[in-house]
């Protein structure tokens, strides 16, 4: 028999049993009094996901670079025995033409990327894309030759060029194969892998071609469905988070049926802790999660990805940040010495307000700001609480606070407080374009969902601010603006967003 539904992402590491599941849905570790709480499951996840989108991304990499190196090899390789045969009668000098030189391997390469060549799984060795690639190759120099040297000789060059580049390829890759899984040994290369779901199952699973000891995973064992678990079990359903963060799994494969409930809590651990994330098809119907097929020793899998920002979309947005944010300290540099000045001859006390905020991963982090407020502010925000504008007590602002200096209303309303937190992006703690950084006693409140907010860099703008600012009082629609922004991100996205917060500042929309 299989157990009851659990949201096993809200769990805590010390209660991997099924009545912690009931103990409160902010997924909030409560440790007794005097003994420092430990972090929620999801949030440890989230830090130990950035070390396994490196392992992830530098192994694309690695696998990349040695392919295309071994590519060229392999065309120089060709080339030289053209070379060695230009002269004879079955081979011609127009193959000598057609490889002579780098324009063909630079042909040679955008058609392998362009036809899948490079991808994952048995793309890289799979015969009819290599072939269609050759012939994409071959067929670049050879256009213009059609009309100097007729149709029937090139057609014969074409033929006879795709060919043996074609064969040198998948001798190429056939033997790469073979070479790295000699220098370099399974153990040290391999992912270590999680299966999920009836044990039967996972034992098959893991026996499988896609997972045997050819493949690029190392099966760990397997978390049981059933109640109750089998003995060689590394744990129940209901403690999946925990045993994910305690084997520190670089993979995870879902195996036969689970509940839709279930299954979308396997998915929301596995991705936050940056696993790859691999199910033996079934029928997937979770919102925000992209299913791709992939072959793993010609057999299909569906790798899960949530649409959200990985590899060289941070890539593309860390270098934005930093020179988005060298720009404008160049410009805004005059203004901060200005304002400074003010801050400083406005009252007493220091020119910048330091706080913690949270950010990507839970990380905690000293956010810059000009001081807006009078000394021992922070005190005060308790007693202030019910005059906030905001419902919600995740959320605060309080209207004619009374904290605020005579400047420090007017750097609010025209949000010239948070121009310091350029160096907050130059130091990569924020982003120039995210969701808002909120402070520990308010993520102390959170439920589960919300922590998908920490899936990246916190932002000095962001939806919520193009949205009406203060405008939107309501928590959960603010998260939903930042989930779906988080999950149909783009580079445009983020220029659209800064270009709007001007008018938005300007305006005062929502600004209080």
């Amino acid at each position: 028999m299989e157990a009851g539904s659990f949201h096993i992402t809200n769990l805590q590491y010390q209660g991997a049993s099924a009545e912690a599941s009931a103990s409160g849905r902010s997924g909030v570790s409560r440790a007794p009094a005097g003994e420092p709480s430990k972090p929620p499951v999801r949030l440890s996840l989230q830090r130990r996901a950035q070390s396994n989108f490196r392992r992830h991304f530098f192994r694309g990499l690695w696998r990349f670079v040695v392919l295309v190196a071994a590519d060229l090899a392999s065309f120089y390789v060709m080339r030289a025995v053209v070379r060695a045969l230009s002269d004879t009668a079955v081979l011609g000098g127009g193959l000598h033409d057609i490889l002579n030189g780098w324009q063909y391997a630079v042909a040679l390469f955008v058609s392998l990327v362009i036809l899948g060549n490079y991808g994952p799984g048995d793309q890289r060795r799979n015969a009819k894309r290599l072939l269609l690639a050759c012939a994409l190759a071959t067929a670049l120099p050879l256009w213009m030759t059609i009309w100097t040297r007729g149709l029937e000789l090139v057609a014969v060059q074409f033929g006879l060029t795709t060919v043996l580049v074609w064969l040198g390829l998948v001798v190429e890759r056939q033997l790469l194969d073979s070479i790295v899984h000699r220098v370099r040994p399974r153990p040290h290369d391999a992912l270590s892998t999680l299966f999920v779901g009836p044990a039967e199952v996972c034992r098959a699973t893991a026996e499988s071609a896609a997972f045997g000891s050819e493949s690029e995973y190392r099966p760990i064992g397997f978390v049981d469905t059933h109640i109750p678990p089998a003995p060689a079990a590394l744990g129940h359903i209901v403690d999946f988070a925990s045993v994910v963060h305690d084997t520190r799994a670089e993979a995870v494969v879902v195996c036969g049926y689970l509940s839709d409930a279930r299954f979308h809590d396997v998915v929301d651990a596995a991705l936050t802790a940056g696993c790859k994330l691999l199910s033996v098809p079934r029928s997937i119907a979770i919102a925000g999660v992209e299913p791709q097929l992939v072959w793993r020793r010609d057999q299909p899998l569906v790798e899960l990805t949530t649409p959200t920002l990985r590899g060289g979309q941070l890539i593309v947005k860390r270098c934005v940040d930093l020179i988005g944010a060298s720009l404008g300290l160049i410009v805004a540099t005059p203004i901060l010495l200005v304002v400074a000045a003010l801050v400083k001859l406005d009252s007493s006390g220091p020119v910048f307000f330091r706080q913690n905020r949270v950010g990507r991963g839970g990380r905690l982090f000293k956010i810059f700001k000009f001081r807006t407020m009078v000394a021992g502010a922070e005190e005060r925000r308790e007693e202030l609480f019910g005059q906030s504008i905001y419902p919600d007590r995740r959320l605060f602002k309080v209207v004619s606070d009374p904290r605020l200096t005579r400047l420090g209303g007017w750097l609010r309303r025209t949000s010239l407080d948070e121009l310091p937190q350029i160096f907050n992006v130059l130091k990569g703690e924020m982003s120039l374009v995210g969701p808002r950084p909120p402070i520990p006693s308010e993520v102390d409140l959170y439920e589960a969902h919300h922590y998908a907010r920490f899936d990246v860099k916190p932002g000095i703008t962001g939806p919520w601010q193009v949205n009406g600012r203060n405008d939107v009082t309501d928590f959960e629609r603010i998260i939903r603006l930042e989930t779906e922004y988080i999950r149909n991100w783009s580079l445009m996205r983020d220029v659209w967003i800064a270009l709007k917060t001007v008018p938005a500042v300007i305006a005062g929309r929502g600004a209080h």
